[in-house]
């Protein structure tokens, strides 16, 4: 099957420390790229690298065998991000924030009130976010994962204020988006569990 993300070269240095050299890697729909490693080993900087937000010191990100670089809008239009932080704006409510969200890229055709049923949001829609747990908060930024009509998710540690049963439903989440011809680069530092094909990237 033909990579439709993919990497040759790359290389980031940050400060004076190399995170990466040389990586290269190649993603299909359905196919999960997990990025490993402890704290400060890169994993943030690459999945930044990966989707645009750092320049490499060398090398390149192609999206359907064309470079990034000469077609940025394309690109970050095919993608969400779930953050380490959730972007969202603690003064507006549940339904504000994801009302945003329908002006940046295009909308799934699914129904709403299931979407936050689901994630357990529904009887939060009309508080303002900052009066939600951590744990509550999160489970808004999912909502902007499944409202996305893109084929490309970005996670920086999906786990983070996410009790057991969130966990899980983060990996059913990932494992449905990946059976339906979705791709995900996800970054962890815990054990991921996922019926679906994965490859790693472990770094240092």
């Amino acid at each position: 099957m033909t990579a439709k993300l993919s990497a040759k070269g790359l290389t980031l240095i940050r400060g004076e420390r190399c995170l990466f050299e040389d990586l290269e890697f190649a993603l299909s729909p359905g196919e999960l790229l997990l990025l490993e490693g402890g704290n400060g080993s890169g994993k943030t900087s690459l999945l930044r690298a990966i989707g645009g937000l750092l320049s490499p010191e060398s090398g390149e990100v192609l999206w359907n065998g064309v470079p990034v670089q000469q077609q940025r809008q394309e690109f970050r239009g095919a993608l969400v991000w779930l953050a380490h932080k959730t972007g969202l704006k603690g003064d507006l409510t549940l339904l504000e924030n994801l009302n945003f969200e329908t002006s940046l890229r295009p909308q799934a055709d699914v129904d709403t009130v299931s979407v936050y049923e689901r994630l357990g949001i529904s009887r939060l829609k009309s508080l303002p976010l900052r009066s939600l747990s951590a744990g509550q908060q999160r489970r808004v930024a999912l909502a902007r994962l499944l409202l996305a009509d893109v084929p490309l998710w970005m996670m920086d540690e999906p786990f983070t204020n996410l009790d057991r049963d969130g966990r899980k439903l983060v990996m059913e989440l990932t494992a449905e988006h990946l059976e339906n011809g979705g791709l995900c680069v996800m970054a962890a530092h815990q054990d991921v569990d996922i019926a679906a094909p994965v490859k790693r990237i472990v770094l240092q």
